[in-house]
Formats: C-alpha cells, sequence, structure tokens
C-alpha cells in the first residue's frame, strides 16, 4: 500500500455511529468521492464498512476498528479481537495505536504486532502517534510506517495540533524517524495539505474536512458567530 499512496493524499472516511452519516453504503460513496477527486487511498472504520469501500473502489485501504474498553484509554484497534476483523475485511494496512499509554487487559503494543505479523505478513502496519517517543518506540516494533494521528488528543498531548508552530512536531518526527511519516490530524486545509508534502510527508490523512459535513458546517457556523 505504501508505494500507491506516496506523495498523496489518503482521505478518511469515517461516521460512527452518533453521525447523520452512519452507514456502510454511505462510506462506499464517499470512497468513490474521494476516488474521483484524486485520493491516492482511504482510511475506513470497521470490518463492514471496509468491505462496502472495497465493493465501489479499487484504492487501498487503511483499516481501523474504534472500540472503547473499560480499563484503557486506547481505543484504534486496541487488541486481538479488531486485528482479527481488520484482516477478514481485507484492508492492505492496519493501523492502531502506538502510544505507551496501558492497553486493555494489560496486552501490549509488541504482542500486538507481533500477532498482525504472524497471522498475515503481506498487511503493513501503521503506527498512529502522539509523540516522538511514540513514533521512535514504533520504527524499533516493526512498523512500516508512523501516522501523527494521535497528536494532541491524549492527556500529554491535550490541545496540541499538528501545524503549530509552522508544523514542528511532524518536522521533528521526519527528523528522527527513517520509516515514511504520514500527517493526520486537523489537516484542514488544501494550503495545511501541502505543507504536509513539502515538509516531507510521505503523504497525508485528511478526514474531518472532507467527509463530516456536520463538523464542515459547525465550523462556517461559528466563524459567523
Amino acid at each position: 500500500m505504501l508505494k500507491a499512496v506516496k506523495g498523496g493524499l489518503i482521505v478518511s472516511c469515517q461516521a460512527l455511529p452518533d453521525e447523520p452519516l452512519h452507514s456502510s453504503f454511505i462510506m462506499s460513496k464517499m470512497a468513490l468521492a474521494a476516488k474521483e477527486g484524486g485520493a491516492k487511498g482511504i482510511r475506513a472504520n470497521t470490518k463492514e464498512d471496509i468491505i462496502e469501500i472495497k465493493k465501489e473502489v479499487n484504492l487501498p485501504v487503511i483499516g481501523i476498528v474504534k472500540r472503547d474498553y473499560a480499563d484503557s484509554p486506547v481505543f484504534i484497534t486496541a487488541t486481538r479481537k479488531e486485528i482479527d476483523e481488520l484482516l477478514e475485511s481485507g484492508c492492505e494496512m492496519i493501523a492502531m495505536d502506538a502510544t505507551q499509554r496501558n492497553r486493555p487487559k494489560n496486552s501490549s503494543l509488541a504482542d500486538l504486532v507481533s500477532y498482525a505479523k504472524e497471522k498475515n505478513p503481506s498487511v503493513e502496519l501503521m503506527a498512529d502517534i502522539a509523540t516522538l517517543d511514540d513514533a521512535i518506540q514504533a520504527e524499533k516494533l516493526g512498523f512500516d510506517c508512523i501516522s501523527t494521528t494521535l497528536h494532541g488528543y491524549t492527556e500529554e498531548t491535550s490541545g496540541m495540533k499538528l501545524y503549530n508552530n509552522d508544523f514542528a512536531f511532524l518536522r521533528t518526527v521526519l527528523d528522527n524517524v527513517e520509516i515514511p511519516v504520514i500527517a493526520e490530524g486537523n489537516v484542514i486545509t488544501p494550503e495545511m495539505y501541502k505543507k504536509c508534502m513539502e515538509i516531507g510527508a510521505y503523504a497525508s490523512v485528511v478526514g474531518g474536512a472532507i467527509t463530516r459535513p456536520r463538523d464542515i458546517t459547525k465550523r462556517f457556523v461559528g466563524e459567523a458567530e
């Protein structure tokens, strides 16, 4: 998958149960619209959505499963159960929370990486990270690429934005790891996407700015108030 998305845009097509567009059918059409707009890949949540998306488009898919656990703040592809579901979906890459927070049922990130590689070595692995230490650890664990997905969304990084200080965090990660780094997290304008690519991101994931009309509407309304 990495070769297919190099230098391009990956569109995140997700809608959670509380969102108006929550539907595997609708997400498949979102993916089709993204492909027609020039996207090189799709990021999607749940086995069901991924299966429908792959019926609609031939773009490679980064798969995740978001599931809450009572004993951990980690909710993106947190356990072997989610890995199994994604392997059944046919996605080309699996993304998982690669922060150093306690995981559900006292499992370890290293175990999850090993499990995924043993089950299907051809499926690439993406590390969703929040800090530089996360990124360095992910490279050591054997992830194929890193995404800045969780920067600003953990207790340690709460309130931080990928684009703060001229994308200083993205630059720092790029300077400290050798594997591809994909920019993700509040990339909400074409100009920001372009900047990420100029800095050296391997690719960039954009979601809410393209596929979440409720949130887009809120931003417009908020600007006028």
